[in-house]
């Protein structure tokens, strides 16, 4: 098959990074989405299960709650003696106490203590010749308007019926139920024919019983119990005030993120239609999601991490050497024969590495015998450089001399003053240096001569506006430099930085003797140069062979670079407005003695 393009020419590095991409990158995304898809439906459906088996526990526990009033109110109901004790008419209380005490008082104590979740037990009735207390009320006409006694009228048969009461000690006959905060099971004691008195059983349920069956579920949500006309008769939720208002399930603003899950009460009489409805925030479905989720992302990251180390590691170790052969191989173009000195390898790049080394030691071998001639081409090389040097020189004396003769000129002009007479005599051993080449070299004493010169030149021409500061190392005296190297650097101090100052500015120079090196440091307060002017003068180290027309600072660089190559050290701090500090490390030579 042919393919859309040449693989020959794409680069081993990027073949190297195709390979990765395509056979383990990408298998290795593809295999990870799958199967976290997977996992996290699986995941997302088993807490599903979860929340709704423990909605139906909390339903299970309820209705347990509530079956136990029931059988307790099927032993009252059906109780014989009971009936009889409650349908007796009692001359004198002495004779209803003593039937309460024989029989009453024994098996209404005997329940409370055994169901935890019943607080109290109480009979309503009309006959008023028993005594209406310790768990026997006067079924009065305040009573009758109570919400349980009105449930129980609208029943239709004896079933008992649940309903949403306050409890015992806080019910006030006559103003209904202000705060209904637990469940009641409440039915008429008709099982017996002939009943010449209305008699009505309330079980109450105990409020903690019934917390702490909706506590259990402990998830991030609430939990809400609705009769069979979606009005909420209990709920964790707070912000419900469900104890006295009559809420609607249905008008309850939800969270958007809400998941809603929800079972319903059969094949119960007493609770038909009552359902629990529970909101669980969809952060709590997915919290376990999300942990199976980093699961798979570390796992991937450690694939891809492990896969990555080791592929960069073998493509490393193949294309660093092939590189450094390439490199080397562009260095035999340029006529430099150097063998590659790392290790020899057993693979097909190191027998390479072998062969590139043996051809390159005869390439060098065979110029070496057939290009005798190269010392000729080296001594020309010299006298070449000679001859820059020298028109380099040359180039710097008709520079000095039109700047002094024009300054002394100007001065001349405008003042008539003596003082010409010392500026001519400076001006004359400034000519007599620059003209007499011979000499190429001088100690810094010297070149200090030439500087204190051109300084008390300067200093006529500006008046009071020039201030400069000589410190010089007495042992630094000695040493030989080239001649005039410091001088042009005090010319640009004094012409380009001070002189464009209205009220003058102070050069600073210090010539310092290392163990090793010369340091000739000149620092002025004048404009400053621009980040553009001293790239520029670093960029003259990098090329000494184009000589053209350029003088002063330039001059001097080419010079010291020709004379030293990389020995020179040369640092410049300026910027506009804050003046320049130009350095210079020369190596040290010592003086020479009288030259002619």
């Amino acid at each position: 098959m042919k393919l859309p393009f040449n693989l020959d020419n794409i680069r081993l590095r990027n073949k190297m990074m195709i390979i990765y991409v395509l056979c383990v990158l990408l298998p290795i995304v593809l295999t990870n989405v799958v199967f976290y898809r997977a996992t996290t439906e699986k995941v997302k459906n088993q807490r599903m299960q979860d929340i709704e088996r423990a909605l139906e526990q909390v339903k299970n526990e309820f209705r347990s709650e509530i079956e136990d009033a029931v059988s307790v109110s099927s032993v009252f109901f059906t109780d014989y003696n009971l009936n009889q004790i409650l349908e007796e008419e009692y001359q004198n209380p002495a004779d209803y106490v003593s039937a309460y005490d024989s029989y009453f008082r024994r098996i209404l104590n005997s329940y409370t203590p055994v169901y935890t979740s019943m607080q109290n037990i109480k009979i309503y009735l009309d006959n008023p010749t028993m005594l209406h207390s310790g768990g026997i009320g006067f079924l009065s006409e305040q009573a009758k308007e109570s919400v349980w006694y009105r449930a129980l009228r609208d029943a239709k048969n004896a079933n008992p019926v649940l309903v949403r009461t306050a409890r015992e000690d806080t019910f006030v006959p006559g103003l209904g139920a202000p705060y209904r905060d637990t469940f009641s099971i409440v039915r008429r004691m008709n099982y017996f024919d002939g009943n010449k008195w209305e008699k009505i059983l309330k079980i109450e349920l105990r409020t903690s019983a019934v917390e702490q069956v909706f506590g259990n579920l402990n998830l991030n949500g609430y939990v809400y119990l609705l009769n069979e006309k979606g009005s909420i008769e209990y709920t964790t939720d707070p912000n419900v005030n469900w104890p006295v208002d009559t809420v609607f399930y249905n008008e309850l603003q939800k969270p958007k993120d809400a998941i809603e899950f929800e079972t319903t009460y059969a094949g119960i009489s007493y609770m038909k239609g009552w359902k629990i409805v529970g909101t669980i925030s969809e952060e709590e479905v997915f919290r376990v999601v999300r942990k199976s989720r980093e699961f798979i992302i570390w796992l991937a990251a450690a694939n891809l991490f492990i896969s990555t180390l080791i592929i960069t590691w073998i493509s490393r170790s193949m294309n660093v050497r092939l590189v450094n052969i390439l490199r080397h191989m562009k260095k035999v173009k340029n006529q430099q024969f150097v063998t590659i000195e790392d290790g020899a390898s057993r693979d097909e790049i190191g027998q390479l590495q072998v062969e590139f080394n043996r051809m390159s030691l005869q390439i060098k071998r065979l110029i070496n015998d057939v290009y005798i001639a190269d010392i000729e081409r080296k001594s020309l090389e010299i006298e070449h450089r000679k001859a820059q040097l020298n028109a380099l020189q040359s180039q710097i004396n008709p520079h000095f001399l039109f700047n002094s003769l024009e300054t002394i000129r100007m001065r001349s002009l405008i003042k008539n003053e003596t003082e010409t007479a010392k500026i001519i005599h400076n001006m004359a051993k400034l000519l007599r240096s620059s003209l007499a080449w011979s000499k190429d070299r001088v100690t810094v004493e010297e070149e200090l001569e030439f500087i204190l010169c051109f300084l008390e030149i300067q200093q006529y021409r500006f008046g009071g506006r020039l201030v400069y500061r000589l410190d010089v190392d007495p042992n630094a005296k000695k040493a030989v430099i080239p001649k005039m190297v410091f001088l042009p650097f005090v010319e640009n101090a004094s012409i380009h930085g001070i002189e464009p100052l209205k009220h003058g500015g102070e050069i600073d120079i210090r010539i310092e003797l290392g163990t090793d090196c010369l340091e000739f440091s000149i620092r002025d307060n004048g404009v400053g140069m621009k980040k553009e002017q001293v790239e520029r003068m670093y960029g003259f180290l990098d090329n000494v062979e184009e000589l053209g027309e350029r003088i002063g600072v330039q001059n001097v660089i080419y010079r010291l670079k020709m004379l030293y190559g990389d020995r020179i050290r040369l640092f410049i701090d300026s910027a506009p407005g804050e003046g320049t500090h130009i350095q210079i490390s020369l190596p040290v030579q010592a003086d020479p003695g009288p030259q002619t």
